[in-house]
């Protein structure tokens, strides 16, 4: 599994003219999934994005989480995050767990944050054409693979 994490002071997904997710200062999690993701890997993940202490404190210094400062959090599928364009200039997507896979997968994840952070998560649509707008926070942004990943 990977993820890209970006702070935000706000973020919305739109599909067909219709905004599906939306939030304020938070977290946009743009989230990938290979073939050998399960729960161990989704549980890893969903606790590190809720702990991960990239919000400033009283001092400036990034010692908060999303959870500290209450803050939202957008989850946007994205398989392209897997691509492995080390050989020629068309990506190979390999790596991404197929729709079967992938979307019991992102709805299991969606779930495990909905419950560390006791609230609704706001997400995309899974497998649609969607234009994610963002206001960049820092900026700051980290990519996050699991222990266990095999990813491209």
């Amino acid at each position: 599994m990977r993820v890209v994490v970006q702070r935000v002071a706000e973020a919305s997904v739109t599909v067909d003219g219709e905004i599906t997710g939306q939030i304020g200062s938070g977290l946009l999690v743009l989230a990938g999934f290979t073939h050998s993701d399960g729960a161990a890997e989704l549980d890893w993940m969903a606790r590190k994005l809720v702990q991960l202490r990239i919000f400033n404190d009283d001092e400036g210094k990034m010692n908060r989480s999303v959870q500290d400062v209450g803050g939202d959090l957008l989850v946007v599928s994205q398989f392209t995050l897997l691509a492995d364009a080390r050989k020629g200039t068309r990506p190979s997507y390999i790596a991404a767990a197929p729709p079967p896979i992938a979307i019991p997968l992102y709805e299991q994840f969606v779930q495990q944050l909905e419950q560390l952070m006791g609230r609704p998560v706001a997400t995309g649509r899974f497998g649609a054409d969607m234009k994610v707008r963002l206001l960049n926070d820092g900026p700051v942004t980290i990519v996050l693979d699991t222990p266990t990943s095999n990813n491209a």
